[in-house]
């Protein structure tokens, strides 16, 4: 059996290596072909291209990237037209793959799109598009799949595969250990984002930031964590630029998920990473900018006062949210510096952090797995028929 899948960045690769591993325990000889990232290699994938490709945000950037995404995506869609996987899975990367699903399902080919889009959030009118392309949706949220009844859309809440990764409770002394730091040292951790164009845009702002607060908190240390040289490249290279190189910063090659459980406070580019932190049950300030333009056409088009994962679950704001103009190094010091003096405060998020985590766990790349197995005529149904006890009882 042929599996198709696409990824376009490094969330999405976390996402489609839990379900390929799920998928994996079903159908063990199945070939898993596409475009994606490092994790699903490691899973067996076979990337055609690589999600560094597809690894784009904003109207802007993207525009500016159209010529060769646009290549990339024809070529794709010309290959599957002429193998024919018995299913193709979209992974997140909306603009991307509706419009491949929208072509392979009309030639015949099951389509399932494995996160709903933020139609609750922006862009709304994408629902009767995605109606369109996709035969079934995978949704993380559970507020989701009710969005999709009006539309007669099969849809189905599998949970937060992060929810099932991360521990429950604070994994905050095994975190520290691993990264030699001690209990009582203030931390601060910096997530500036995990594509080029995110560090471009941010990169400056986070080096401030970390001299604003190394100015009130001398004895912090810092941790950054970045998934590619070019990433820690940029990154170094706003230290120099800001004068900040002689600051107690440890970059890391990595291990985000470590930086976010041994801190204290973090600072959090918009996206995935703020759902992390929660996981990870870290107090945290969300923050973003991209151009211009791009953050005029997102503003109008937004349904919701959040854009943070957090606060939108929690339908409050649960943490600070700094965007574009309001994301100066000033103000992102002063809310880090005052959730890092505020115990109580941290206290509370953490329980509140601890809340979403246990309703987005849901063993969602089991359910997720089910759901595309429904759609393989060839797949043994269940994952709960149990093995023969032994050979005995088998024969």
């Amino acid at each position: 059996m042929r599996i198709a899948m696409v990824a376009g960045e490094a969330s999405g690769d976390l996402l489609a290596s839990h379900l390929i591993r799920a998928l994996r325990e079903r159908l063990p000889n199945a070939e898993f072909v596409g475009i994606g990232g490092p994790k699903m290699q490691a899973e067996g994938f076979k990337a055609w291209w690589p999600s560094e490709k597809l690894a784009v945000r904003g109207y802007v950037e993207v525009l500016r990237h159209y010529r060769e995404i646009s290549g990339i995506r024809k070529a794709l869609l010309k290959r599957l037209l002429q193998e024919k996987p018995d299913v193709f899975i979209g992974v997140d990367a909306p603009d991307f793959n509706l419009w491949l699903e929208a072509q392979l399902k009309r030639a015949g080919i099951k389509t399932v799109h494995y996160i709903s889009p933020s139609i609750w959030a922006w862009r709304g009118s994408r629902i009767k598009r995605i109606a369109q392309s996709v035969s079934h949706i995978l949704c993380l949220f559970p507020f989701e799949p009710t969005l999709y009844e009006k539309v007669k859309v099969p849809a189905t809440f599998v949970g937060h595969p992060l929810a099932d990764e991360f521990p429950i409770e604070s994994a905050r002394v095994q975190a520290r250990e691993r990264l030699g730091l001690d209990d009582q040292t203030q931390v601060f951790s910096l997530l500036p984002g995990s594509r080029q164009s995110e560090l471009r845009y941010m990169a400056d702002l986070f080096a401030q930031t970390a001299k604003k607060l190394h100015s009130e908190f001398p004895q912090a240390r810092f941790l950054v964590p970045l998934i590619t040289r070019e990433t820690r490249t940029l990154f170094e290279h706003a230290l120099w630029r800001q004068e900040a190189t002689q600051l107690p910063i440890q970059l890391l090659f990595g291990h985000s998920h470590d930086a976010l459980a041994a801190c204290d406070v973090a600072l959090v580019a918009s996206g995935t990473a703020t759902l992390e932190a929660a996981m990870l049950k870290a107090p945290h300030v969300i923050t973003y900018r991209m151009s211009q333009m791009s953050w005029r056409i997102m503003k109008r088009m937004a349904y919701q006062p959040w854009v943070g994962l957090p606060n939108i679950l929690a339908k409050q704001f649960l943490v600070p949210e700094l965007l574009q103009e309001d994301a100066t190094s000033d103000n992102l010091a002063q809310a880090m510096g005052n959730l890092m003096r505020d115990r109580n405060v941290q206290t509370q998020l953490r329980e509140r952090f601890l809340e979403i985590h246990q309703q987005l766990r849901q063993d969602s790349a089991h359910k997720a797995a089910e759901v595309v197995a429904s759609y393989m005529p060839n797949a043994t149904r269940g994952f709960d028929v149990a093995p023969p006890a032994s050979a005995e009882a088998s024969a």
